[in-house]
């Protein structure tokens, strides 16, 4: 695979009308610098208002991803991202004069070959891939939708659709080759929908673009003459539709057998661009929809700035560790003698974390806590919980150098256990809530198997003072 981003040379545009809206846009493909993503831009918006393309500015997933910031949106993006992560393309301005993007003929085909016609530039900065290391599954039982991902050293995907129908049946395609079978196997597949679908979709104001030219209507029903007439001009179409013998409207040929599976692995290439970086993996997906392949970014991405987070503090990589002493010393403002954790095992980003206290005869308060039966005071034990719960807010926007976090309660303190000289402690804490600057945490403290100490605390961050 590519290992060096990339962009276009030169602005492309293309005009139409959207699918769902049914209004006329004109989209403009702008060259981007190193590192700077794929952004929607509204032209016809005061400011020229940017929409990133990831998963945090997904607002909808009802037949199509649209993305907002506040009030500005852009709807059915998934065939656009699609065409650009298809090519490869890692940073791309595109420009929209409306609220949704041309459908054109139902594909990204036209997207494609804009991008191909504006040629595609190879930039200095190397690629941030996100090397899927372990697996990560998503289902939802009541849409039978089954999603994981798998270790690979390439991206490829599989897809497997089965709408207990028998107008379609089940199908199955797969991906192996980005670089190669990308354009000529997949980007041309049409979007699709059923007969019985349409009326439900042209009632809930979609579909306003979509004619048989920009989509493949499979027949699941009959209808009379005058059903399809009515259709006919519901869809303000000039040309009559009839059923025909194919199992398609008016007799439209597939390209594919199964271009339907094909287009939903294309839905899932646009959905999946949502990340915000390329992938290595492979990913087997069964019944997916925008709904689904968003909930799976979702984790993936939150995989991806969990990685980023820890490649920023933990420069060396240590079998069992996630933060090193060192590390922690680049998170924690604390020093000896009050860091009371040593390293970090196991990070969740915003969900949990576990530490680990290695307790020394050598700790100051021994000394006189108490002497000849040294024993670890219970506050130290809540502080090490504190500090262990100060890692676990690292989310990539709170600067820790120039934060500081403070108790502001704690509550439910239970201290079962004593602490001794050689004791390992390990502190377990989960976050219950977050917002803005005040989270809460549930600390609990375990040597071995047993429960040793456990509390509730409130927390705020607050800028640290100036010197």
């Amino acid at each position: 695979m590519l290992e060096r981003q990339r962009t276009i040379k030169k602005p492309v545009s293309l005009s139409g009308v959207g699918l769902h809206t049914g209004k006329t846009c004109k989209m403009t493909f702008r060259p981007a610098p190193e590192n700077y993503g794929i952004v929607f831009r509204r032209v016809d918006l005061g400011g020229m208002p940017e929409v990133p393309a990831d998963v945090d500015h997904v607002v909808d997933t009802s037949r199509g991803t649209t993305l907002a910031v506040g009030e500005v949106k852009v709807h059915t993006t998934e065939h656009v991202l699609a065409a650009i992560a298809g090519l490869q393309i890692d940073n791309i301005i595109i420009d929209l004069d409306n609220i949704e993007p041309p459908i054109c003929d139902g594909s990204a085909k036209h997207y494609v070959d804009a991008i191909f016609s504006a040629e595609i530039e190879t930039q200095n900065a190397p690629k941030d891939y996100l090397v899927i290391d372990s697996s990560v599954h998503y289902q939802n039982d009541s849409k039978g939708v089954d999603i994981v991902a798998l270790p690979s050293n390439d991206y490829r995907l599989s897809v497997v659709i089965d709408y207990n129908n028998p107008a379609l049946g089940s199908q199955h395609t797969g991906l192996f080759d980005l670089e190669k079978e990308f354009v000529p196997e997949f980007s041309m597949c049409r979007t699709f929908c059923f007969l019985h679908e349409v009326e439900d979709l042209f009632k809930k104001g979609l579909i306003k673009g979509g004619n048989i030219d920009n989509a493949i209507v499979i027949i699941d029903r009959d209808l009379n003459k005058k059903e399809l007439l009515d259709l006919q001009k519901k869809l303000g179409l000039e040309h009559t539709i009839f059923l025909g013998n194919s199992g398609i409207i008016n007799d439209g040929a597939l390209l594919f057998k199964n271009e339907p599976a094909r287009h939903k692995l294309l839905d899932m290439i646009g959905d999946l661009a949502l990340i915000g970086v390329p992938l290595k993996a492979q990913i087997l997906a069964a019944r997916p929809g925008h709904a689904s392949n968003i909930e799976f970014a979702k984790k993936i991405r939150k995989l991806y700035q969990q990685k980023k987070i820890i490649k920023k503090y933990q420069y060396e990589k240590k079998e069992g560790v996630v933060f090193d002493i060192n590390a922690l010393h680049r998170i924690l403002p604390h020093r000896y003698p009050f860091l009371l954790i040593d390293k970090v095992i196991d990070f969740q980003l915003n969900e949990k974390i576990t530490a680990i206290k290695n307790v020394s005869i050598n700790e100051p308060y021994f000394q006189g806590h108490f002497p000849g039966a040294p024993i670890m005071p219970g506050v130290l034990i809540i502080e090490g919980m504190a500090q262990a719960g100060g890692v676990l807010l690292l989310d990539g926007t709170v600067d820790q150098q120039s934060k500081l976090v403070f108790f502001l309660g704690i509550n439910n303190a239970k201290f079962r256990k004593t602490v001794l000289p050689g004791d390992q402690l390990r502190f377990e804490v989960s976050m219950t809530f977050r917002k803005s600057k005040i989270c809460q945490l549930k600390g609990e403290a375990y040597v071995g198997t047993e429960l040793v100490a456990e509390a509730e605390m409130t927390a705020s961050i607050a800028d640290r003072p100036k010197q």
